[in-house]
């Protein structure tokens, strides 16, 4: 397990550099961001994402389900921003604003969709939470690619460094978890990830159904959160693997989509 996965503010910087680096030049290339815009992180953890945009003078919002992350976020944000706002619920469960007006200019979903299990309901969910204008930022790991299951969250040093081994069968992957004594919970997780696993092809189906229109997307061979990770220059797949499909998702460490909720 790398030290970032158990020193949360540390977590934190390296996603607020990659976001600042990457995430708003992205966003704001379709959309602009001023002190008016309000923006949208589902499942925020604790908030690195957001912070960028807040020292832009954006209000902010970060929801997410664990209330440990929403306390650190709250501590965090303390010397950034005092009119961001975190809250610790079930988006699910979020009542849909009733005005345009009190929906948000950029929703942002960073390494979240493929924790859902039920992802066309909640894609269909955050559609709700857009402005007629507004943009939705997904950025995920492609299930096939070398990493795809989060096995970096192991603590056994062997695992944790072992490629594709989230695409064994499940009997065999548990033995293999066992053996190399990971936690219960570890084990639960890494199961869970694995059952709600995101492929490219079953992310862009999803977003047909939902009425999304794709505005952009980039295919990462180097994921940007790499540099902070790895010190490893971001680099994109070749253009011409992206119409590769099934192909592509071996070679895609993160995927970046800009949707819109107008459907052309």
């Amino acid at each position: 397990m790398q030290k970032r996965h158990t020193d949360r503010k540390m977590y934190f910087h390296d996603l607020e550099v990659t976001s600042q680096e990457y995430y708003i030049d992205y966003v704001s290339a379709y959309t602009k961001l001023t002190p008016e815009s309000s923006i949208l992180e589902v499942g925020c953890g604790e908030g690195g994402n957001l912070a960028p945009f807040a020292r832009l003078g954006c209000r902010v919002t970060g929801i997410d389900i664990a209330e440990c992350r929403i306390k650190d976020a709250k501590a965090y944000f303390f010397e950034i921003s005092d009119t961001a706002t975190f809250t610790c619920c079930d988006f699910m469960k979020c009542p849909v604003p009733n005005r345009d007006e009190d929906k948000y200019d950029v929703i942002l979903l960073h390494d979240v969709i493929e924790h859902i299990p039920a992802k066309e309901p909640f894609l269909a969910h955050i559609k709700n939470f857009l402005k007629p204008t507004g943009v939705l930022f997904v950025g995920f790991p492609a299930w096939q690619m070398p990493f795809g299951g989060h096995q970096q969250i192991c603590r056994n040093k062997f695992c944790s460094h072992l490629p594709f081994i989230h695409l064994l069968p499940n009997p065999l992957y548990m033995l293999l978890l066992k053996m190399c004594k990971e936690s219960s919970g570890t084990i639960k997780e890494l199961m869970n990830i694995k059952e709600c696993r995101t492929s490219i092809e079953l992310f862009e189906h999803l977003i047909h159904k939902c009425g999304y229109s794709v505005t952009d997307q980039k295919l990462w061979f180097i994921n940007p959160h790499y540099k902070q990770k790895f010190h490893l220059t971001p680099r994109l797949l070749p253009h011409w693997m992206w119409k590769l499909k099934y192909i592509r998702d071996f070679f895609t460490t993160s995927c970046w989509y800009v949707l819109s909720n107008q459907t052309k």
